[in-house]
């Protein structure tokens, strides 16, 4: 199947200190493009897989199943935790429960995680209905381009598949039970003024995780799609200072790259 043009996967080789990106449900890499290119302008190995049933069209992702999503950022991560010596996880929105996944399975090979606007709970209660609608309703409305920056667009589905949304909704399910495994230490930025995600979904993840090295940060000028967003800048220049804090090699590295 064709990837829509921007969607690709992105790939940096830099230095020992590896991040993984991970993107949200029904988008694609190019949400969080401009943070993976920051960072490895910043000497840092960077990975961006595109997730299964995402980039194409609505009706491939029908198809996949949150195990699928999961099994890509693994694969990509572990791909990470082969060649450099620490790996940070950072994601957006669905990434951000594949994210906790990662951690609470991984233990201290995640070294850290960047939560943007993390979705790991239902905020609609027509989710209950989802065993039955998706075989009713192949689709509803999308979710994609929340964002306050005018001139700046997400590429992402105009339409959300049930079946996906109901595979997405087992996920949360899935995380919220692990999050007690989290012990990692954690970013997280949150927009006040979100249409997709409530802030339910940040105070769940606050609650429940283990970490005790938490920062928490409010996005105030952006939606959703904070990475593509007015506080984009924020989120970039607090991810690296996060990495470079708990990576001192990454700032090491950063200094032989530009030099």
């Amino acid at each position: 199947m064709r990837l829509l043009p921007g969607a690709e996967p992105y790939r940096h080789q830099g230095g020992s200190v590896g991040v993984l990106l991970i993107h949200g449900f029904t988008g694609s890499p190019q949400s969080l493009r401009p943070w993976a290119e920051h960072l490895a302008n910043a000497g840092l190995t960077v990975s961006l897989p595109l997730l299964p049933g995402h980039g194409t069209r609505w009706q491939d992702l029908q198809l996949t199943r949150w195990e699928d999503w999961y099994a890509e950022a693994e694969r990509a991560f572990q791909e990470l935790a082969e060649e450099c010596e620490q790996v940070f996880v950072l994601a957006l929105s669905m990434g951000g429960a594949l994210a906790l996944r990662l951690a609470a399975r991984h233990g201290d090979r995640v070294a850290g995680l960047v939560l943007v606007n993390p979705s790991v709970r239902s905020d609609n209660p027509a989710t209950v209905l989802l065993p039955v609608l998706r075989h009713l309703v192949p689709s509803v409305r999308g979710i994609a381009d929340d964002i306050a920056r005018p001139g700046s667009t997400e590429l992402g589905y105009d339409r959300t598949p049930l079946h996906a949304a109901w595979s997405l909704s087992r996920l949360w399910r899935t995380v919220q039970a692990e999050l007690p495994a989290v012990t990692q230490p954690v970013l997280l930025l949150r927009s006040p003024q979100d249409h997709v995600v409530s802030a339910a979904n940040s105070e769940l993840v606050l609650a429940r995780i283990s970490s005790t090295d938490v920062t928490e940060l409010l996005l105030e000028q952006s939606y959703h799609v904070a990475t593509l967003d007015n506080d984009a800048g924020l989120i970039f220049g607090a991810s690296l200072d996060f990495v470079r804090r708990l990576a001192p090699l990454a700032s090491v590295e950063a200094e032989n790259h530009t030099g």
